[in-house]
């Protein structure tokens, strides 16, 4: 019942996230950046962690380089689909050091991979298809990102990105392992 309650969800939201027009997806996601980028978190964070949007998500491309031009350091996830988890890698130029990796997601090419350990980053974006106001999320179902947030040696402040329809009123059947985020920011 579970699963087929937030594979239904996934499945609609999915939907809208790729009949969504692509200048009202970047329009709200400059909407979506400008409040990220006004979030003290932000201001005073040395090295971001981001998620490489794809399949109609919230655009971070644009993020990530506007991070880099007011001199932060970012970080973004290198998926190992072998063991099932991420590490981290910081990048320097959208266009020179990225690829498509494992499930059409963008990461570093293997010769840019410049691993950079959790402890040192100060805030993390993270990428769901479905968030509740109390942070809890729908991921795309492989648990990458509950796995890699639950091995946080700290607590580390962490914001959602999300279009208005992907805010529900409660997500259901949230498990002991799904991971919250402390914020979700939204247009």
């Amino acid at each position: 019942m579970i699963t087929k309650t937030k594979s239904y969800i996934r499945a609609q939201v999915l939907n809208r996230l790729r009949k969504q027009k692509e200048v009202e997806r970047l329009k709200r996601s400059f909407q979506i950046q400008k409040k990220l980028f006004s979030l003290p978190e932000l201001v005073k964070a040395k090295i971001v962690l981001f998620y490489l949007s794809f399949d109609g998500e919230v655009e971070t491309f644009r993020m990530v380089d506007k991070a880099i031009s007011l001199g932060k350091k970012v970080a973004v996830p290198v998926i190992n689909s072998r063991d099932k988890k991420l590490t981290l890698s910081s990048i320097v130029d959208c266009g020179y050091d990225l690829e498509v990796g494992p499930y059409g997601t963008y990461q570093p090419k293997h010769k840019h991979i410049r691993e950079i350990p959790l402890s040192r980053i100060d805030l993390i974006i993270v990428p769901a298809l479905a968030f509740d106001l109390k942070g809890n999320r729908i991921g795309r179902g492989l648990g990458y990102y509950d796995r890699f947030l639950h091995a946080l040696p700290k607590r580390i402040p962490s914001v959602g990105l999300a279009f208005d329809f992907q805010v529900l009123g409660k997500i259901p059947f949230v498990e002991s392992y799904d991971f919250p985020v402390d914020r979700v920011l939204y247009a």
